[in-house]
């Protein structure tokens, strides 16, 4: 089974980067319609699917290396 159109527009974001505070968020609101805590929800669950690490590697494993730095923080 294959990723959603949503689940690949969050992955995508993900991927760019963003000048200035806020921006991110803005474009969480404007480009994917959902309030930036259900994208990390939904971007945090992303990140433990195998269909997500297949689908874009560099991304899925960067974020989980920053995931577990934080973990390791706490």
């Amino acid at each position: 089974m294959e990723l959603g159109s949503r689940e690949k527009a969050i992955l995508a974001l993900e991927r760019r980067g963003f000048a200035g505070p806020g921006a991110k968020e803005r474009a969480i609101r404007e480009e994917l319609g959902l309030a930036p805590v259900r994208y990390y929800q939904l971007l945090n669950a992303l990140l433990d699917d195998e269909r997500a690490l297949a689908f874009d590697p560099v991304t899925v494993n960067r974020l989980r290396r920053v995931r577990e730095a934080r973990r390791s923080e706490r």
